[in-house]
């Protein structure tokens, strides 16, 4: 019996390959990659444009001046490339303000003070908020304690990220909901706001991380700020000591009329097949705090330089070319979703879509959204990446950006294989969307190396898919 399970399951295996499109890789192709990443590491223009980006224009929050300065500028280096064609998709975003006044503390005889960063999309407190803090680890422990124990509080969501996984975007989803849903989890039994413990492995951060929150429908929108995980702990010990802890906040952020915007988009016309599409992208946009160097002015360097490389190796493509720097990711997508429309609208037909996202540490390899056959050909190039560290070919999460592209309503080809460079994942959330998310953060050779990597795989795709 284990014998005949056995037969079945390398049968089941070799069906699987023997869909998928076989790939000989040559010396040609090796030559080629070499030459790919001797380009992006000595004649590189991807940290020279990053500082630009973060230290010319800044932070990028949809709505505001520097996001239009942001637009300016990518169309700017694309046109200055001589691509084919560079062009604004115009889109409507959101405008969230944080306001000028963010603060917390401790009642005492003097006040400790807490250092917060509103969430994303949160209302304000409408003058100083004072309140009694509850601490939780959990939506669930809300649930449990019940309007009895919540109504009136400030509620603390303390559940920290997870150090085991080695994947540090697994601990992050495993602790995200309580950014993303504490508030009106906890409004719906009566509290008046909520802090949300940073979503960082560094126990000991002063930063504190904001992010995106939402608020339900029907249900009563109080304010929500992220505490630094230094602040947090500090807070766990002056609950266990004292019992209890009355907590003033002050945040006067607001919400905006939508503001009109647009993705920037570059391309390289295909040669054999100008009408099918390879797009490549980042976001725009980034959070008001820091620079948005990692998240996601890596992303954006990384798939402009793309066809800066291309194009400097004299590379025809057969496939049209794309990057779309999207507008809008952090606090609601609506670059990706426009695009995404506009696609459906005008028949595009996308072959591959690749999102850089994660940060601008060195290359590991790609995740790959689609079938098991998408997987088994993506993972004939590991032979020809090895030697550049790129080892991780395996079925996982693109990016938020160009998913809109696979969903029922916008799905052109069936046959669509979307991606996401995967970088080391280390560091990356020691500086996301917080303070020290700067320019001087980022390595100027574990860029280049995410920049030759991205365009490796876009000319392994280009030449091999049929």
């Amino acid at each position: 019996m284990k014998r005949f399970l056995f037969l079945c399951l390398t049968l089941s295996i070799s069906a699987i390959f023997a869909t998928a499109q076989t790939v000989e890789t040559t010396s040609q192709d090796s030559v080629f990659i070499r030459q790919i990443f001797d380009q992006a590491l000595v004649n590189g223009e991807s940290y020279q444009n990053l500082e630009q980006l973060c230290k010319e224009v800044g932070h990028r929050l949809s709505g505001s001046k520097e996001a239009e300065q942001a637009v300016v500028w990518g169309k700017k280096v694309m046109e200055q490339q001589g691509l084919d064609r560079v062009y604004l998709q115009p889109i409507d975003v959101p405008f969230w303000v944080r306001g000028d006044i963010e603060t917390a503390a401790i009642n005492e005889k003097e006040d400790i003070a807490i250092s917060i960063k509103t969430l994303g999309g949160s209302v304000g407190t409408n003058g100083p908020m004072q309140g009694n803090l509850i601490e939780v680890q959990s939506l669930e422990d809300v649930a449990k304690l019940g309007r009895k124990a919540i109504e009136g509080k400030i509620v603390f969501y303390n559940r920290p990220m997870d150090p085991r996984p080695i994947n540090t975007f697994e601990s992050y989803g495993g602790c995200v909901d309580q950014r993303y849903a504490g508030a009106s989890t906890a409004a719906q039994y009566g509290a008046i706001a909520v802090l949300v413990r940073s979503m960082s492995l560094l126990e000991t951060d002063p930063h504190a991380h904001t992010g995106s929150m939402g608020y339900k429908p029907g249900i009563k929108k109080i304010p929500a700020a992220a505490v630094s995980t230094k602040d947090a702990e500090m807070i766990h010990d002056y609950l266990q000591r004292n019992g209890t802890a009355k907590v003033t906040m002050n945040i006067n952020a607001h919400t905006n009329d939508d503001m009109p915007s647009n993705n920037v988009i570059g391309e390289i016309r295909g040669s054999v097949h100008p009408e099918k599409v390879i797009v490549i992208g980042g976001h725009l946009d980034s959070w008001d705090v820091g620079e948005g160097a990692h998240d996601d002015g890596a992303g954006v360097v990384h798939s402009m330089e793309v066809l800066r490389i291309l194009k400097a190796l004299d590379y025809k493509p057969k496939y049209t070319i794309r990057v779309v720097l999207f507008m809008n990711e952090e606090n609601g997508n609506m670059g990706g979703k426009g695009y995404a429309a506009k696609a459906k609208a005008n028949n595009v037909n996308h072959v591959v879509a690749i999102e850089s996202d994660r940060g601008g540490f060195s290359p590991r390899g790609f995740n790959i959204k689609g079938d098991s056959n998408d997987v088994a050909f993506v993972q004939q190039f590991r032979k020809v990446l090895e030697e550049y560290g790129l080892h991780h070919f395996e079925q996982g999460y693109a990016g938020v950006d160009i998913s809109p592209l696979g969903t029922k309503e916008n799905l052109v080809n069936p046959d669509l294989i979307m991606m996401g460079l995967v970088p080391d994942s280390q560091r990356y959330f020691d500086y996301h969307h917080s303070d020290t998310d700067v320019f001087e953060s980022v390595n100027k050779r574990e860029l280049e190396l995410g920049c030759g990597a991205m365009a490796a795989m876009v000319y392994l795709l280009d030449k091999y898919l049929p």
